[in-house]
């Protein structure tokens, strides 16, 4: 027989960020699995559409939208607020990347990668904080192994990353007196679309990328999430201020 899944978010409203596709989709699908009214939040409108078919089994709802600047990330918290009475958990899982030479990487590609990868993380939290407090609920962001290893041709990628785990741990230091849990994932390399439609430089010494390629094969989606709805379940109750390695043994030596 095969068990019934699990229902640890029974009666819980989840955002999630970056849900059209890749980790963003596994996790939707997976919290709206296990009870969860899920609010996913995206650029991508049929990518949406899409996940709203992956989340059959639960209840979902689609904001389209761009999260590049603090006003449209603190409607986007009120529309999840609206349309769920309330929010236990914010899943912030929407990133992009760009690969340059540094001394030609165009200022609006520094500009938009920090906007997304770090900004609107914060600005999301600073919306939520206030509902997760009064709900003991909880912030799962998603950083990456460019946090803390440098790679080339992704300086600007590194540098957003790097500056979100350690949002992840000022935002934990400073609320580690109140009801709500703030963690972090760095996943290693994943078979997501942003992944697969990469475009690279002329001239890109592969040499370089290969040092942090890693030494087992790619992610799935489905893994990454799985992590971060432990993070963000009461089975994960006394996990706070921490930042999880989910990459396949790339950053243990």
């Amino acid at each position: 027989m095969t068990a019934a899944p699990r229902r640890r978010f029974d009666g819980r409203v989840a955002l999630v960020t970056g849900a059209a596709s890749g980790v963003g989709r596994a996790l939707a699908a997976q919290l709206a699995a296990e009870g969860a009214h899920v609010v996913g939040v995206d650029l991508d409108e049929k990518g949406l559409d899409e996940t709203a078919g992956a989340c059959e089994d639960g209840r979902f709802d689609a904001v389209a939208t761009d999260l590049s600047d603090a006003a449209a990330c603190r409607a986007v918290v009120a529309e999840a607020v609206r349309l769920g009475s309330g929010l236990d958990a914010l899943c912030n899982v929407a990133g992009i990347n760009r690969f340059h030479h540094f001394l030609e990487m165009p200022e609006a590609d520094w500009h938009r990668i920090l906007a997304v990868n770090l900004s609107a993380v914060a600005f999301l939290c600073q919306a939520a904080l206030p509902q997760l407090i009064a709900r003991r609920g909880c912030i799962v962001n998603v950083a990456s192994v460019a946090a803390s290893k440098g790679q080339a041709y992704t300086v600007a990628y590194c540098a957003s990353k790097g500056g979100l785990v350690q949002l992840t741990r000022g935002l934990a230091m400073e609320f580690v007196d109140q009801p709500v849990r703030i963690n972090a994932v760095a996943p290693g390399g994943i078979e997501t679309a942003m992944n697969q439609n990469l475009s690279f430089p002329e001239g890109m010494d592969w040499k370089k990328v290969g040092r942090y390629s890693g030494p087992r094969k790619m992610a799935q989606p489905e893994e990454i999430a799985r992590v971060i709805a432990f993070l963000a379940s009461d089975d994960a109750s006394n996990v706070h201020g921490a930042v999880w390695a989910v990459d396949g043994g790339m950053t243990a030596g």
